[in-house]
């Protein structure tokens, strides 16, 4: 079942990533283009987690799969700039100002390199079956979610309340407080594809963000 569910969230980001740059080459809105790095990353996980069983246990699926950790780092971090430049793009003035850019960009630079550190530096990976996937997994896990995780989600919160108030989407919050919740509370359902579809929701309500701005804009 889960190889399914992952197959269809690969699909499904697919679809996200050609949407995401039509809009972009379409409106030119810097939004949707900062979200393409990280909807492709998610391309990559999720299709590898789907295809793990497929290409078996051995040195080529561990390689595969350190890179999801590499992507993970270097990507998801961009989100804190997707934050930004929304509130730029409501006509926020404190977004506007040098002193919150450099912030912005200093933030998402320690985020890359603290979760480089903590999380990929001296990564040990072994072969993991559950729910019918076989992927490789962090040998010694931190036990939580990874502190650029929790950053990158009450960034995207905040700045999903200040648009809600400015311009009424109430969509940017609604998948921002999805994704906390859903990665906070356990749910008694056998299948490790869970946090993939809140991830999903979050994406989706980002994009969906993106296009409601690109119109608000022209």
């Amino acid at each position: 079942m889960d190889t399914l569910l992952f197959s269809c969230f690969t699909a499904t980001y697919l679809i996200l990533f050609i949407l995401a740059l039509r809009l972009f080459k379409k409106r030119r809105i810097v939004s949707a283009a900062l979200l393409l790095p990280v909807i492709a990353g998610l391309v990559y996980d999720n299709g590898i987690i789907a295809a793990g069983r497929l290409i078996g246990e051995g040195a080529a699926l561990e390689a595969l799969n350190a890179a999801r950790f590499w992507l993970h780092a270097l990507f998801t971090p961009l989100l804190v700039l997707y934050a930004w430049m929304t509130l730029k793009q409501a006509g926020v003035s404190w977004g506007q100002r040098a002193w919150f850019r450099w912030s912005v960009i200093a933030l998402t630079i320690a985020l890359v390199l603290l979760e480089l550190l903590t999380e990929v530096r001296g990564l040990s990976l072994q072969p993991r079956w559950k729910y019918g996937i076989l992927s490789y997994t962090n040998a010694e896990p931190s036990g939580g979610p990874p502190l650029m995780v929790l950053v990158v989600s009450v960034v995207l919160l905040a700045a999903s309340i200040v648009i809600w108030r400015r311009q009424g989407w109430i969509w940017f919050f609604v998948g921002s407080l999805v994704m906390i919740v859903g990665s906070a509370v356990p749910l008694p359902v056998n299948s490790g594809a869970v946090t993939n579809l809140f991830e999903l929701v979050l994406m989706f309500s980002l994009l969906t963000t993106a296009a409601f701005q690109s119109r608000s804009n022209h």
